[in-house]
C-alpha cells in the first residue's frame, strides 16, 4: 500500500511539474525541461514520435520532425587530429600515430578539449547561420581508432594509436576524455571507439573478408583497448566494423555485439555501423538475402544507427514481423540519450558550450599545442657522429625530395583545413644564419631526369643535404581514399611493400657518392623499411604526417631549438619478407610483442640530444598475488649538456609458455629533467592487469611463475631489470 502511495504521489509531481513547466514555456514540451531525468525526458520524446518517425531516425541523417520541433540532425562528424571537413579553418595536429609517437597523454587529453572546444564553435555558429543539421557540422564523432597496426602494410594504420594495446587504451582514454568533457550530466561532444573488432585491413575486400582468430588473440591483442575505452574511459559511442567476424558481420555478431559488449561489458551508449556495412550484409558477406533482413539483424545485435540505406528496409522487416516496435524503441532510446546528454533539446540554454564563440578556432593557444604536439611526435632515429642539431656548422643547406614542400602530405587523413601550413622547407627558411636553396628532385614514386640532375647540380655547392621523403596519405590510406595499382608497393590504400620508394633511395645514393652529408626526413603514416638509409644516412628523423605545424617542428629539431624526443609506436621491420601474410591475424611473429627476429628500429625507440641514466630508488617485492599492485621508484639523471624530455618505459616479461608475448608495455611515464639534474618517478602495474586467455579456463587466468620487469628507453633497452615471482 506504501508503494502504491508513494508511486501515485511521484506521478502526480510529474505531472505537476509538466503543467508548470509547459505554463512558462509556451510550445515546449516536457521532454525540453533540463529539470526532469534522462530517462523521462527520453520516454517522453519516444511516446510521442509515429513508427515511421522512429525508423527515420535510425539513419546517419536523420530527418527534422516538424510537429515535434526536433531539427535534422547528421551524426557523421570527424576529428581524428582536430575537426575534420568543416569547411571551418581550424586547427590540425599530428596524424593519429604522430600522436602516438608523444606518448604523452596529458598532451592528447588536451588536444581534445581544444578539439571539442572548435567543434562546439562551430556547431553553435552552423545553428546560428541556419546550417546547423549539416554534415561534419554535429557533435557526434567516430573518433578514435583504437584497432591495433598490426601489419605496417595497412592503409588505416596512420589512424591508430599504433601496434600495442597498452599504448593504445591509454592515449585512446586520453582522447575520449578530452572530447567528452568531465560534466557529469552532459557530455562537451560524444566520442566513438571504432572499428569493433578484429578490424586492421587489408583496404581492399574489407567489406567482404572473414577473420578468425583463436580466444587468446582476441582478448590479448584485439579488445583490450575497447575494453579499456567502454569499461573504463565511458566512451559513448561504438563503431561497428565492416568485416566479418568468426562467419558473422561485425555489426550483426553475437560474440561482439550481444555477449561482449552488451552483456559483460554492459555498454550503454549507442552503436553505429560503419558507412554501407549494412548493406555488405546481402552484397558482400551473402548472409542475408535482403535490406530488410539485413537491417532486422543489426538492430537485434544492438546496432542502432545505420550509416547508409538499409535501414530504409525497417518498415519491412516490422511488417515482416523479424522485428518490432519494442526493438525499435531500445535502440532509439539510446540514440536520443546521447543527443539529450550533448543539451540538444533543452528548450533553455544551460550555460554548457553553448556560448563558444567561432572565435575559438585555431586561438593561438591552440596552435601552439599543435605545435608542442607536433614537436613531441618528430622521433630521431639516427644521428650519426652527433651531426644534428645543424645550427653552427652548416651555412648552405640543400633541401630535396617530394615531401620539402608538401602542404597535402602533412593533414593526413579525415583532416581539417588550418588557415596556415608550415612545410619542412618554410620552417627551415625561416631560421637564421644559414642559407636554403630548395629543388625537388623527384616525386614519391616517379621521376624526371632534368629534375633529378637539376639537384645533383645543386648539390655541389651545398654544405648539407635535407632530403624529405617517405610517402603520402594519397598513397596509404582508407580503400576508396587512396592508393594505386602500381609496382611500387601500393595497392587499394594498403601497401605490398614497405620499402621506400626506388626513385628516393637512388636519388639519395647519388648523393651519397658526391661525398655531401645526408639528413633523411621520412614522413609516413607507416613503419618503412628503408634500410640503406638506415645504413648510410648520416641522419634520419621520423616525421609522420605531423599537422599543420610540422615544418616548423622539423626545423627545430635539426637547428637544436627543440630536443627531440618522440618514440615508435609500431615496430620498424627491415623489409616486407619479415612479415606474415598480410589476411592472417595471429599474432604469431608479429608487433614487437611476439616478433622474434631482428629489426630496423624497436618498438618505443628515439633518440635524444642528450643522455639520461638509470637507477633504482624502490624495487618492486619480490612476491605478489593477483589483487596486489607492482609499485616501484626510478630516478632518471640529465647526464648530457641539454634539457630534454626521457620517455621511461616499464615492460614485463612473462614466464615461459606457447603463447604468452615475449615482453609488453605495462607502463610509461614522460619526463622533462633539466641538465645535470635527476626526477624520480613512481609507476606502479596492477597484478591483474596481467592476466592472460586461458583455453583449459575459457576466460582470463593469472599464470603462475617467474615475471621480469624491464626498464628502459624503448622495447630492447634494459636499463633496470628486477625479478618477481607471482603465486
Amino acid at each position: 500500500m506504501f508503494s502504491i502511495r508513494k508511486n501515485l504521489i511521484s506521478t502526480t509531481l510529474l505531472v505537476f511539474l509538466q503543467f508548470s513547466y509547459s505554463q512558462n514555456n509556451e510550445g515546449a514540451f516536457p521532454f525540453n525541461n533540463s529539470s526532469l531525468s534522462l530517462e523521462v525526458r527520453v520516454n517522453d520524446l519516444i511516446e510521442r514520435m509515429t513508427l515511421e518517425e522512429k525508423t527515420s531516425q535510425m539513419l546517419n541523417d536523420a530527418p527534422a520532425i516538424k510537429r515535434l520541433k526536433i531539427p535534422a540532425y547528421n551524426w557523421w562528424n570527424e576529428c581524428l587530429h582536430g575537426v575534420g571537413r568543416s569547411g571551418f579553418n581550424v586547427t590540425v595536429f599530428p596524424q593519429a600515430i604522430g600522436l602516438a609517437a608523444t606518448f604523452d597523454d596529458d598532451a592528447l587529453k588536451k588536444m581534445g578539449d581544444i578539439t571539442s572546444d572548435e567543434a562546439r564553435a562551430i556547431y553553435n555558429e552552423s545553428n546560428r547561420s541556419g546550417k546547423g543539421g549539416a554534415q561534419y557540422r554535429g557533435l557526434t564523432f567516430w573518433t578514435p581508432n583504437i584497432n591495433i597496426f598490426r601489419d605496417p602494410r595497412w592503409g588505416r594504420g596512420q589512424e591508430t594509436y599504433g601496434e600495442d594495446p597498452y599504448l593504445t587504451a591509454r592515449m585512446g582514454t586520453a582522447i575520449v576524455k578530452g572530447l567528452q568533457g568531465n560534466d557529469p550530466n552532459y557530455l562537451k561532444v560524444s566520442a566513438c571507439a571504432k572499428h569493433f573488432a578484429v578490424h586492421s585491413g587489408p583496404e581492399p575486400g574489407r567489406n567482404m573478408f572473414n577473420v578468425a582468430v583463436d580466444p587468446y588473440d582476441l582478448w590479448d591483442t584485439y579488445l583490450p583497448a575497447f575494453r579499456s575505452l567502454i569499461v573504463d574511459a565511458k566512451v559513448s559511442g561504438v563503431m561497428c566494423a565492416y568485416n566479418r567476424f568468426q562467419g558473422q558481420p561485425c555489426c550483426g555478431n553475437d560474440l561482439l555485439m550481444n555477449n561482449i559488449l552488451r552483456n559483460q561489458w554492459n555498454f550503454k551508449g549507442y552503436v553505429t555501423s560503419d558507412c554501407g556495412a549494412i548493406e555488405d550484409f546481402y552484397n558482400n558477406h551473402k548472409t542475408h538475402a535482403n535490406a530488410a533482413d539485413a537491417a532486422a539483424d543489426a538492430v537485434l545485435h544492438g546496432t542502432d544507427l545505420e550509416c547508409g540505406v538499409a535501414y530504409h528496409a525497417l518498415m519491412e522487416a516490422i511488417k515482416n514481423k523479424s522485428i518490432t516496435e519494442k526493438d525499435i524503441d531500445i535502440s532509439l532510446k539510446r540514440l536520443f540519450a546521447i543527443r539529450f546528454r550533448l543539451g540538444m533539446f533543452d528548450a533553455e540554454k544551460n550555460g554548457h558550450f553553448d556560448n563558444i564563440p567561432i572565435s575559438n578556432l585555431e586561438s593561438k593557444e591552440h596552435q601552439l599545442h599543435a605545435l608542442k604536439m607536433a614537436r613531441e611526435s618528430m622521433v630521431l632515429l639516427k644521428n650519426n657522429k652527433n651531426i644534428l642539431p645543424l645550427a653552427n656548422k652548416f651555412k648552405r643547406i640543400l633541401v630535396i625530395g617530394p615531401n620539402a614542400n608538401n602542404e597535402e602530405t602533412l593533414l593526413g587523413n579525415y583532416n581539417g583545413k588550418p588557415s596556415n601550413t608550415i612545410t619542412p622547407l618554410v620552417g627551415l627558411k625561416s631560421k637564421q644564419n644559414i642559407e636554403v636553396v630548395y629543388k625537388k628532385g623527384t616525386d614519391f614514386i616517379t621521376s624526371k631526369p632534368d629534375e633529378v640532375q637539376d639537384a645533383l647540380s645543386a648539390v655541389k655547392s651545398a654544405d648539407l643535404v635535407i632530403f624529405v621523403g617517405g610517402i603520402s596519405p594519397r598513397l596509404e590510406g582508407e580503400s576508396g581514399d587512396a592508393g594505386n595499382d602500381n609496382p611500387d608497393g601500393f595497392y587499394g590504400g594498403d601497401r605490398t611493400n614497405i620499402s621506400l620508394p626506388k626513385v628516393q633511395t637512388e636519388l639519395m645514393k647519388q648523393i651519397k657518392i658526391m661525398g655531401v652529408p645526408l639528413v633523411f626526413v621520412c614522413m609516413s603514416g607507416s613503419a618503412v623499411g628503408f634500410e640503406w638509409e638506415a645504413e648510410n644516412a648520416d641522419a634520419i628523423i621520423q616525421a609522420w604526417y605531423g599537422g599543420q605545424s610540422a615544418g616548423t617542428a622539423i626545423a627545430d629539431i635539426l637547428m637544436g631549438d627543440y630536443n627531440p624526443s618522440g618514440r615508435l609506436p609500431v615496430t620498424f621491420y627491415k623489409n616486407t619478407n619479415d612479415l606474415p601474410a598480410m589476411e592472417d591475424y595471429s599474432m604469431s611473429n608479429r608487433t614487437y610483442r611476439y616478433y622474434k627476429g631482428d629489426v630496423l628500429y624497436p618498438f618505443g625507440f628515439g633518440l635524444s640530444y642528450t643522455k639520461f641514466n638509470y637507477s633504482w630508488k624502490n624495487k618492486p617485492l619480490k612476491t605478489y598475488s593477483q589483487n596486489d599492485t607492482i609499485q616501484f621508484s626510478v630516478q632518471v639523471s640529465n647526464k648530457g649538456k641539454l634539457a630534454g624530455d626521457e620517455i621511461v618505459q616499464a615492460y614485463i616479461q612473462y614466464p615461459n609458455g606457447d603463447k604468452l608475448p615475449l615482453k609488453e608495455l605495462r607502463q610509461f611515464n614522460r619526463l622533462n629533467i633539466e641538465q645535470g639534474t635527476n626526477q624520480m618517478v613512481n609507476m606502479d602495474i596492477p597484478v591483474n592487469s596481467l592476466l592472460k586467455w586461458s583455453d583449459e579456463m575459457a576466460g582470463m587466468r593469472l599464470y603462475s611463475g617467474e615475471y621480469k620487469l624491464k626498464i628502459g628507453s624503448h622495447s630492447s633497452d634494459q636499463k633496470l631489470c628486477a625479478k618477481f615471482k607471482i603465486n
